[in-house]
């Protein structure tokens, strides 16, 4: 068996950490390395932590960020295989020793992710997270990959660093970029291996305009260039942030063509022929399932 460390950044998520505890704990690995690390929370998560110091290690101390503190877990670990999951985000059974089964199984493989549900507040599933069979140029135009059903191996640290403390919501996004960019090998196993907690007050559901513009201005850094699909969902998140949507279409659809011809001009300096067509598509309804 393959040893393995599982990090959580935890930050006053006391009404969904035990429940992400328990998930991992009741994987079945003997030799499981876990490990908690906490921006300082007020909420009783430390409570909860405390119960359960004979099977994990925790850390609550003041840190700049959920980034900040993945990386301390990662430094602070030891295991061939790595896991990171969130502390509103659980583990399906048996996910752990799928992951180590395929990893002893497909030695060059460096990066497995599974399948995943966006589930609700008592973890019941809402619909299947949008996972897909792993293309580089694919990868970016969307993040196809859900965080919590990852596992990626321990070498992969060493060659390609940690992950970047500037970003605060697209973190995750940014690293798969880098190790696809640097050669790091993927694989997409069909299986469900996470649920990936999904409401008002999540990180992301809950600033959207910010984490859009902060997706980006990472493509733009990182590749001089952002995807036209990326600048016409800014748009939307800015429209939607105003409470603009399609329920007031004739103010609506202009604003995000409006908008997205903005927003090219400051990402990329220009606006191409095929953002005029993934407005013009969407206004007609006719828009590819993956650009919604």
């Amino acid at each position: 068996m393959m040893s393995v460390s599982v990090i959580s950044p935890s930050f006053n998520q006391g009404r969904f950490i035990e429940r992400t505890i328990r998930s991992v704990l009741s994987q079945g690995i003997s030799d499981l390395e876990y490990v908690i690390f906490d921006g300082g929370s007020t909420d009783g998560t430390l409570d909860i932590l405390k119960q359960y110091e004979p099977y994990l290690r925790w850390v609550s101390e003041k840190d700049k960020g959920q980034t900040d503190a993945l990386n301390k877990g990662i430094l602070s670990t030891s295991g061939e295989i790595i896991g990171w999951l969130n502390s509103d985000d659980i583990y399906y059974p048996g996910a752990i020793q799928t992951a180590c089964d395929f990893f002893e199984s497909h030695p060059g493989i460096d990066i497995l992710y599974g399948k995943a549900y966006h589930i609700n507040e008592s973890d019941q599933p809402i619909e299947p997270y949008p996972t897909e069979a792993w293309n580089a140029d694919r990868l970016r135009e969307t993040c196809y990959l859900c965080q919590p059903a990852v596992f990626f191996r321990r070498r992969v640290v060493r060659q390609f660093g940690l992950l970047d403390e500037r970003l605060n919501y697209c973190m995750d996004y940014e690293y798969w970029l880098r190790l696809s960019e640097g050669g790091a090998r993927f694989s997409y196993l069909e299986q469900f291996l996470a649920g990936s907690r999904l409401y008002a007050e999540t990180k992301t559901l809950g600033s959207r305009v910010s984490v859009h513009r902060e997706i980006n201005n990472m493509m733009r850094e990182r590749f001089g260039k952002v995807p036209d699909r990326l600048i016409f969902n800014y748009a939307r998140a800015i429209l939607n942030s105003k409470g603009l949507n399609r329920q007031t279409p004739f103010r609506y659809a202009p604003s995000v063509l409006v908008l997205s011809i903005i927003y090219s001009f400051q990402w990329n300096r220009g606006v191409s022929l095929s953002l005029f067509k993934i407005v013009f598509q969407w206004i007609t309804g006719n828009i590819p399932h993956s650009f919604q």
